[in-house]
């Protein structure tokens, strides 16, 4: 048997997982606290000799889904400063096979061989097969990509969208910008209200800052507590999930006239997931569906959420062996 050993780096989490061929298996899937290795100066080549020791697996393949961009064959994490090539995962498996993918890249090799039952359609639409697609990550970090062809003609192309500007089509959406970009300077961070800054886990805790504010409370809830409060009716999380949903769906209404991805846009990551429940309460079909001076937007496209916290694992199996 033929193993390939698979790893998956979050901005918090690193999943490692075994493949045969196309096929993740998934007893062998395995989470580690990306937090407690940088505090002890160790890095995701620790993570995968523990993985091996942990196992016994011997591998002729590695692919690793990197939260981060990848240039010649170097991919850097963005929010770890983890860095890796291809002769260090080399040296760590013993593979003689390695690929290095952008999470996003990987997710998008991952379309076409997830379970139907994992796919949750929120804006119905026409998905042309064999067309182009968009995947949109919404987790810790924000991020898209297209999707080209398939099997080993298949390309996706590396982006860092996230930080691209935050859509601004009101006197809101301005006030909004501006007061982002007052707590980020606050926290010595770069000024720049990118749409990660409110469409991310922390996105949201950005975004119910901003509602507090104009109530005339305390905001500083985390992305989770906000859930917690939106799920009890509170108006302020509220306000930041209808915000969430305006923003969101204006930017995909972009990324859609761009890419023009007739064979479907997927959202993956726990955001998406975590406001599924929602996007119909808060109208991202209708804000999604403007008119614009053309009408793609009011015939075209299909919106679905990918719920499979595993799909980049996926992704990097079906990678591997159409590149064999």
């Amino acid at each position: 048997m033929t193993l390939a050993i698979l790893a998956d780096l979050g901005g918090t989490n690193t999943r490692v997982a075994l493949a045969e061929g196309t096929v993740v298996k998934p007893e062998s899937i395995r989470r580690y606290s990306n937090a407690d290795y940088k505090a002890a100066g160790k890095d995701i080549a620790h993570i995968l000799q523990d993985y091996l020791a942990e196992t016994g697996a011997s591998v002729s393949g590695v692919c690793v889904a990197a939260a981060g961009p990848v240039q010649d064959g170097v991919a850097v994490m963005t929010n770890l400063h983890w860095s890796m090539d291809g002769p260090m995962l080399k040296a760590v498996t013993g593979a003689g096979r390695v690929a290095i993918l952008n999470d996003l890249q990987a997710q998008g090799h991952a379309l076409g061989h997830i379970p139907a039952a994992n796919l949750r359609p929120v804006i119905s639409g026409p998905q042309k097969a064999g067309a182009s697609m968009l995947v949109v990550g919404l987790g810790t970090g924000v991020n898209a990509a297209p999707v080209h062809g398939a099997g080993a003609a298949r390309v996706v192309p590396p982006s860092e969208c996230g930080h691209v500007n935050m859509p601004v089509r009101s006197e809101e959406d301005l006030a909004l910008m501006r007061h982002v970009e007052g707590l980020l300077a606050a926290r010595g961070e770069t000024p720049h209200c990118g749409v990660e800054e409110v469409l991310a886990g922390r996105g949201l805790g950005n975004l119910y800052d901003f509602a507090a504010h104009v109530a005339g409370k305390a905001g500083g809830l985390a992305s989770a507590e906000v859930l917690s409060a939106l799920e009890a009716n509170d108006p302020t999380a509220e306000h930041a999930a209808r915000l969430y949903t305006r923003i969101l769906a204006q930017a995909l209404a972009d990324l859609a006239l761009i890419h023009l991805p007739y064979g479907g846009i997927y959202l993956i990551g726990g955001m998406s997931r975590a406001m599924t429940p929602h996007f119909a309460r808060f109208g991202l079909t209708e804000t999604f569906r403007e008119a614009r001076r053309v009408d793609l937007l009011q015939t075209a496209f299909s919106v679905t959420v990918v719920e499979d916290d595993f799909a980049a694992l996926t992704g990097c199996a079906a990678y591997l062996s159409a590149t064999a």
